[in-house]
């Protein structure tokens, strides 16, 4: 359940990020698409302290690639 309400919460801060002008585009979308994958799959990595690490770390380098992919 910890692992969900992080990714969750990692995702409402992405989300936060990109809704600011309102005008949402297909780059936002990848990056925030990205940045759950990445959580998501970071999630299943490590115990403790170690797992928020690898949650963020996987948020982070997934929206990077989401952003990254999806360029213009």
């Amino acid at each position: 359940m910890k692992k969900v309400a992080l990714t969750i919460g990692v995702s409402l801060m992405a989300l936060s990020l990109v809704g600011c002008d309102g005008n949402i585009t297909k780059q936002d979308v990848g990056t925030v698409g990205g940045a759950v994958a990445g959580g998501v799959i970071g999630s299943q990595f490590g115990s403790g302290a170690g797992n928020t690490a690898a949650t963020i770390g996987g948020a982070v380098v997934g929206g990077y690639i989401g952003n990254q992919l999806t360029k213009d």
